[in-house]
């Protein structure tokens, strides 16, 4: 491959990296958010008395769960995609 290419290719990798790891600080921070907001959900819901006020948290709590659940799947996605452009780049690298 000529040097021009190969270069190319590198450089592309490098972003894709530098994306796919700022969008996996994203999705971690987002984790960390929505498992504040459901530890003071789960805080709350113990002292609430209304059972009106009981269910709404808990459909808020398992909201919550749903979506950390779903960011965990994208961060694990992210990770295995940085992994493998890492390879890449080391491939195209030497």
């Amino acid at each position: 491959m000529s040097i021009s290419f190969t270069t190319s290719i590198i450089s592309r990798l490098k972003r894709e990296i530098a994306a796919l790891e700022a969008q996996s600080v994203l999705e971690k921070n987002k984790s960390i958010k929505a498992q504040a907001k459901l530890k003071q959900l789960q805080k709350d819901s113990k002292k609430s008395s209304l059972p009106s006020d009981l269910s709404s948290k808990l459909t808020r709590i398992n909201k919550l769960n749903e979506e950390i659940a779903e960011s965990a799947k994208k961060q694990a996605e992210l990770s295995r995609q940085l992994v493998y452009k890492k390879s890449e780049l080391k491939k195209h690298s030497s």
